[in-house]
């Protein structure tokens, strides 16, 4: 999902300081499911005696999270070879035919699924995903959720629904064979009755285990007036989440699971999707003045007649499909090929008012498919196809589905400007989900750190290669040559909540205190592991995120599995677990900083001492005037001698104190003749004291004196002088320049 909003918020907020908003997780307002409701046409009487005589598959806990343990190594049908007939294994196929009424914004379908049991018992009723209906009321899930959160503040999302704006999917029937089905709404998280966004479907015969099951289903989904990730505005219809889709049965040694589970969760207002793999084959009718694109491969030649046209699209080894139609919307083409990919066909669609946006888009699209395919593994599809919203349909720019995704448009795009990075970053993020959502398929509910973190420091990453930062100077500060500017790193780790993390990353996307908090999944994700590589070395870091997509491309890894990985192929158990397990599962901060720097000269001492047999004695007023013979004598020898240097050495004591956990840490303690000396903190005593005796007094002590160490809650603390010379306010400019930066980037903005 787009991280726009986000880094915009962090920009405010490190400005404005305005507080970060509580606001009570979903759990705490849920209501305990009611009688279920029954749709029109439809019953809640109980199934046959036969089918209820199964027993029941529970549903994942409603407060699932990331796993601790790593998956069966046989999970979801073992590792792929690539030897394979399909690159996945497919446990479901849609054929969809539907059709726009362009004025209604409403899309009529008739579907047939077919899902395969992978378990080992019979299946008397099957979950399927309606997520429309998140938007067909104020009674969801989604914006009970929506509710509490912006009574404390704004949010992305916010945008309110008018009569005729609302959107819903109507199921118009179920079949198995000749029978119709009866079906009912449940809430699995224990969401309010009212919501709708997962429906129960009893079967007239159950399937049994390894066996398939087929439904036959005719639906209408009417899309919502652009209110977050799909809808419509004027002649613009993005139509994603929109036909009814069946939840994931997970096995016993996937993902934490210890026996059957539906991981079907209801639609909650910070969370996205989880789905199986498996094949689409969709033929959409839409007026034939209208642009579509779509997941997929178009099939043929589209056919027109009585002012309609029908495209045929076609996708196999994915888990979902949105399409888009629009009036009056140009397209863009290129292509690109890389070492074990197909050519991939590559097109931009966009509204005229954002023309300038095409290009760019366009090559940053090609430059991602280079990157990733280099960094991770090559990708495997025929197409991308990446639409540009208009203007007032922002809300549905940023979002990802398989081989497509949705940008950000602007009027105008300058090279090296604010503008020209964002459009980049949100270009390489989305295509970068194609990489963590769509082919690694993590299970974004429950562990949005697989995608929204992991995927957000992959993508700083390229921006890093490419040397592109975030510019943030107004055009009088340019004349003037000040053109400050952060990394995405530096960037992410402004808005990380480093000092008081409320949530692990490890959580669900919506046990959260904030949206704040969730947003750190981005931000502290990509900092912790920026941290992680540093620690484990870059080559040894790229081979194990290599690994991590070999063993689990087209399957669905947890965090569990992916800290596993990193192990095997850096066998740095300890680097890897003390980031995971502070962070990922739990809540820790760093925070080392020096607290003080004395010097003393080491000089001649008063008193009597035994030396060759024989005791001498020392007297206090005759040793004074042998030290300042020296220091004169030294002074006229050494005419230009800077500050702190002299006849006697001096005994330099730096003390550094520990208040968040241990992390290794490099000291560096400079002296006033130019020299310095690094030592190591690498143990986990809360201070320590290191002592140097040398010809010259220490001036200047520096911890992460390579600034490596992003968690690191305030890297102001880090540096101590002897004297007031702003070394070490200067040592770490994003702190500090950062709130000036951000006020010119907000102001730009407006």
């Amino acid at each position: 999902m787009r991280p726009v909003v986000r880094k915009w918020g962090y920009l405010c907020a490190v400005t404005l300081s305005v507080a970060v908003w509580p606001w009570i997780a979903p759990a705490q307002v849920a209501m305990a499911p009611a009688a279920a409701s029954v749709p029109a046409g439809a019953t809640s009487a109980p199934a046959s005696s036969g089918t209820a005589a199964l027993a029941d598959i529970p549903f994942a806990v409603a407060h699932a999270a990331a796993p601790l343990e790593p998956s069966a190594a046989g999970a979801w049908g073992g590792e792929r070879t690539g030897s394979e007939a399909t690159l996945s294994d497919r446990v479901v196929s849609y054929q969809i035919d539907a059709e726009l009424d362009a004025a209604r914004h409403a899309v009529t379908g008739s579907e047939r699924m077919t899902w395969r049991n992978r378990s080992d018992r019979p299946i008397a009723h099957v979950y399927f995903h309606l997520y429309l209906n998140a938007f067909q009321n104020e009674g969801s899930t989604w914006f009970t959720e929506r509710d509490v959160l912006t009574a404390h503040g704004r949010s992305r999302g916010a945008a309110a629904l008018k009569k005729g704006e609302w959107g819903w999917i109507d199921l118009k029937q179920v079949k198995q064979g000749e029978s119709a089905l009866k079906w009912r709404f449940v809430q699995p998280d224990g969401g309010p009755s009212t919501d709708q966004t997962v429906v129960r479907i009893d079967l007239a015969e159950p399937v049994a285990a390894g066996a398939t099951l087929t439904l036959d289903i005719g639906f209408l989904s009417q899309l919502p007036r652009v209110v977050e990730r799909t809808g419509w505005f004027g002649d613009f219809n993005l139509v994603g989440q929109w036909f009814p889709k069946i939840g994931v049965l997970e096995l016993a040694g996937e993902r934490g699971a210890t026996a059957p589970r539906w991981n079907v969760h209801e639609f909650h207002f910070n969370s996205e999707f989880y789905a199986d793999f498996g094949l689409y084959d969709v033929r959409l009718t839409v007026p034939s003045d209208y642009t579509v694109g779509a997941v997929g491969q178009l099939q043929g030649q589209p056919q027109a007649a009585n002012g309609k046209t029908t495209y045929h699209f076609m996708q196999g080894d994915v888990h979902d499909f949105a399409w888009v139609a629009a009036k009056g919307y140009k397209t863009l083409d290129g292509s690109w090929q890389g070492q074990g990919s197909p050519k991939v066909d590559v097109r931009v669609i966009y509204p005229s008012e954002y023309a300038a946006s095409a290009a760019p888009t366009l090559k940053s699209t090609i430059d991602s498919l280079a990157y990733f395919s280099k960094t991770l593994g090559a990708y495997p599809y025929h197409t991308v196809t990446v639409v540009v919203p208009p203007y007032n349909a922002d809300e549905a720019g940023g979002m990802e589905y398989p081989t497509f995704f949705t940008a950000e448009g602007y009027a105008k795009v300058e090279p090296g400007t604010l503008t020209q990075y964002m459009l980049d970053f949100v270009n390489i993020h989305e295509f970068g989900h194609g990489y963590f959502y769509g082919i690694l398929a993590s299970n974004e509910f429950e562990e949005p750190i697989l995608d929204e973190g992991m995927n957000e420091y992959w993508d700083n990453r390229m921006m890093r290669e490419r040397g592109e930062k975030l510019t943030l100077a107004s055009r009088w500060m340019k004349r003037l040559g000040i053109t400050p500017s952060m990394s995405g790193f530096e960037l992410d780790r402004l808005g990380a909540s480093l000092r008081q993390p409320a949530d692990p990353l490890g959580e669900n996307a919506w046990d959260r205190l904030s949206s704040s908090s969730y947003g750190t999944v981005y931000s502290r994700t990509s900092t912790a592991m920026h941290d992680l590589e540093e620690r484990l070395g870059t080559s040894v870091l790229e081979r194990a995120m290599h690994e991590y997509y070999r063993r689990w491309r087209f399957r669905h890894p947890s965090s569990a599995d992916l800290r596993a990985t990193l192990i095997d192929v850096s066998g740095n158990a300890k680097a890897v677990n003390g980031i995971f397990d502070q962070y990922m599962y739990g809540t820790d901060h760093i925070d080392d900083r020096i607290s003080s720097i004395d010097t003393d000269e080491v000089l001649p001492q008063a008193g009597s001492s035994l030396k060759g047999g024989k005791r001498t004695e020392v007297v206090a007023s005759e040793l004074d005037k042998q030290i300042d013979k020296q220091r004169e004598a030294w002074a006229k020898s050494h005419p230009k001698a800077e500050p702190g240097r002299g006849p006697f050495p001096w005994r330099s004591t730096v003390t550094v104190r520990r208040d968040g956990v241990p992390v290794p840490q490099l000291l560096r303690v400079t002296f006033a003749d130019g020299s310095s000396e690094d030592v190591h903190w690498n143990d986990d005593r809360r201070w320590a004291r290191f002592v140097f005796t040398k010809p010259a007094k220490a001036v200047s002590a520096t911890l992460d004196p390579q600034q490596k160490i992003y968690l690191d809650a305030n890297k102001l603390n880090d540096s101590l002088t002897t004297k007031a010379d702003g070394t070490a306010s200067r040592r770490w400019s994003a702190d500090v320049a950062s709130l000036v930066q951000a006020f010119y980037a907000l102001v730009g903005s407006l």
